[in-house]
């Protein structure tokens, strides 16, 4: 459920969930935070939320600097609605394919972390419903391994190089 905003006549933006009045740049934080905004006109009811999105990324347009090319802003005005549901269609595509490639990633780095032993320290322990994969143990035992060799290697290292400065 989207988290409802109200806008009054004054400009002035509500927060009704927190009975408080809010900035742009706090709105920014909510949904930099994972919250799902709906900015609505206090006295009619209209969906200002693409509105108020729009402002916030021109106000971060103005004061930090991170200009939207010049040509793609005269492309959007010039060629109007079409261009517009076109970038949006495009810019909603490339997103959903970052989350999803984001949420693979997320996905094989727990599983990578668990078979090396990980999972506990990382807090990414797979579920006790995901099914072990077959030698998914016997990898975790060899990576085991492995770690506690190079350890007492690194050990033996440490005591020869003691040894030379003491002489």
């Amino acid at each position: 459920m989207a988290y409802v905003i109200k806008r009054y006549s004054n400009r002035k933006l509500y927060d009704t969930q927190e009975s408080r009045y809010v900035t742009l740049e706090e709105i920014e934080e909510m949904i930099r935070g994972g919250r799902e905004i709906s900015v609505v006109d206090a006295a009619s009811g209209e969906d200002l939320t693409s509105v108020t999105l729009t402002q916030i990324i021109l106000e971060n347009e103005r004061t930090r600097r991170a200009n939207l090319p010049s040509a793609f802003l005269h492309q959007l005005i010039k060629h109007g609605e079409s261009w517009q549901d076109f970038v949006q269609k495009s810019m909603r595509s490339s997103f959903e394919g970052i989350v999803s490639s984001q949420r693979d990633m997320e996905r094989i780095f727990r599983d990578w972390s668990a078979r090396a032993g990980w999972g506990a320290m990382l807090g990414t322990a797979p579920a006790a419903s995901e099914p072990r994969r077959d030698g998914a143990g016997e990898d975790s035992d060899k990576l085991r391994e492995e770690v506690a060799a190079l350890r007492d290697r690194l050990r033996s290292l440490e005591e020869r190089l003691q040894k030379r400065k003491a002489e």
